[in-house]
C-alpha cells in the first residue's frame, strides 16, 4: 500500500488494516483536498478524502469545513443521481485523525479525459440529455431549515436567498481585499454592482440542493461505444443550498447555457417544465457568473499556484468576469 500518514492514520481508525487493503493510490485532477483510492482484498474499491491543513493565509472563506458540504450533498442526493456512499466521516478538526470522508468509489472515468471529439456525436447529445435529467431532479431536493453553505463557513442557513448569497459574494471579496488578489475591477465597485442587482435573488424562494461545480471533471462516464451512462457526480464539496440556476454556471464553463439543447431537453423532461430564460434568470446567472469566476481568480493567492496557472486565470477567467459585471450593469440598465 502506498499511502500518506494521514491516509493511513484514517484507515486504520475505520478497521481497515494494512492486510485487508490491495492498494491504495492517490487520485488527481483536485486541486484543494487529497484524494486517494483504496482497493480492498475482497475487490471492492473506496474513496478517501482528507482536507489540507486549515493554516491561516491558505483558505478563502467559505473553505472551511468543506467536507461537511461534501457529506450533505451525497446524503440528500442519494436516489436523486448516482452519487459515491457515504461509509464512514469524520468532521471534527480536533479528531485525531482531523477530518475525512470515506465513500464508495463511482464506476467510470472523468468525462474531460475524453479527447474533444472522441465521443460520437449522438452519445454526447444522449449524456448530456441524461444529465440534464440527473440535474433536475438534483434540484427538486429542498431543505426547510434555508439557503447557504451547510458548514456554516458564511454564517448560519437563512431565510432569505437574497441574504444568503450576499454574505457568499462578500466573502469572496473580502478574500479578495485580504490576499490582494488582480481583479479586472476594484473589489469595492463589483460589491456596489452586485449590492444593486441583489432584490432580483428574492424571485428565489425555495433553497435546492445546488452542487455548484458540474463541470466535466466532475462527472463520470461509465460503459463502452454506444451504451455510455452518466457513472457517478463526485466531489460534492462545494454545494450550497440555493437558486438552481446557479448550476448552470458551471455545467456551461466559459460557454453559453442557453445554447445547450440537448441537456436543456433533459432539464425540462427530469424537471416537468422548461427553463425559461427570462430577465431574471439572465441576471441571477449573471451574478453567480461573477461568484464562480471572483472564486477561481482569488482562489490562486493563498494557494500559491505557480505562475503560468495565474497567468491562465487573468487570461481566461478574468474576461469571463469581466463580461458577468458588464451583463449585470447592462440588466440593471434595462430595468431603470
Amino acid at each position: 500500500m502506498q499511502a500518506d500518514g494521514t491516509t493511513h492514520a484514517v484507515l486504520r481508525s475505520v478497521g481497515l488494516t494494512e492486510d485487508r487493503i490491495a492498494a491504495c493510490a492517490p487520485l488527481t485532477g483536485g486541486t484543494f483536498n487529497t484524494v486517494s483510492r483504496v482497493t480492498l482484498t475482497d475487490g471492492s474499491e473506496q474513496v478517501v478524502k482528507t482536507p489540507p491543513p486549515a493554516a491561516p493565509g491558505t483558505l478563502l472563506g467559505y473553505e472551511r469545513d468543506l467536507l461537511v458540504n461534501e457529506t450533505t450533498f451525497y446524503n440528500y442526493a442519494k436516489g436523486s443521481a448516482p452519487v459515491p456512499r457515504v461509509l464512514h466521516s469524520e468532521l471534527d478538526a480536533t479528531a485525531p485523525t482531523g477530518p475525512y470522508v470515506i465513500m464508495s468509489a463511482c464506476p467510470g472515468r472523468p468525462w474531460s479525459e475524453f479527447a474533444p471529439g472522441s465521443l460520437p456525436a449522438e452519445e454526447e447529445r444522449r449524456l448530456r440529455e441524461d444529465l440534464g435529467r440527473i440535474v433536475a431532479r438534483l434540484h427538486a431536493v429542498t431543505h426547510p431549515a434555508g439557503f447557504g453553505y451547510p458548514s456554516l463557513a458564511g454564517g448560519p442557513l437563512v431565510p432569505a436567498w437574497r441574504q444568503a448569497f450576499t454574505a457568499m459574494t462578500d466573502a469572496v471579496l473580502a478574500d479578495a481585499d485580504t490576499y490582494r488578489a488582480r481583479l479586472p475591477r476594484p473589489a469595492a465597485g463589483v460589491r456596489a454592482l452586485l449590492a444593486a442587482a441583489s432584490p432580483v435573488l428574492d424571485d428565489v424562494t425555495r433553497p435546492a440542493l445546488v452542487h455548484f461545480d458540474l463541470w466535466q471533471g466532475n462527472l463520470l462516464v461509465d460503459g463502452g461505444p454506444g451504451a455510455r451512462s452518466i457513472g457517478g457526480i463526485v466531489d460534492g464539496e462545494r454545494m450550497f443550498w440555493g437558486d438552481p440556476v446557479a448550476d448552470f454556471v458551471s455545467l456551461a464553463l466559459f460557454g453559453d447555457m442557453e445554447k445547450d439543447e440537448d441537456f436543456l431537453a433533459g432539464y425540462a423532461d427530469g424537471s416537468g417544465r422548461p427553463v425559461v430564460f427570462d430577465a431574471s434568470v439572465r441576471l441571477r446567472l449573471a451574478l453567480y457568473r461573477c461568484y464562480l469566476y471572483l472564486i477561481m481568480l482569488v482562489e490562486t493567492v493563498p494557494r500559491r499556484a505557480p505562475q503560468e496557472d495565474r497567468d491562465w486565470a487573468w487570461t481566461h477567467v478574468a474576461p469571463q468576469l469581466e463580461s458577468a459585471l458588464a451583463d449585470v450593469g447592462s440588466a440593471l440598465r434595462a430595468r431603470d
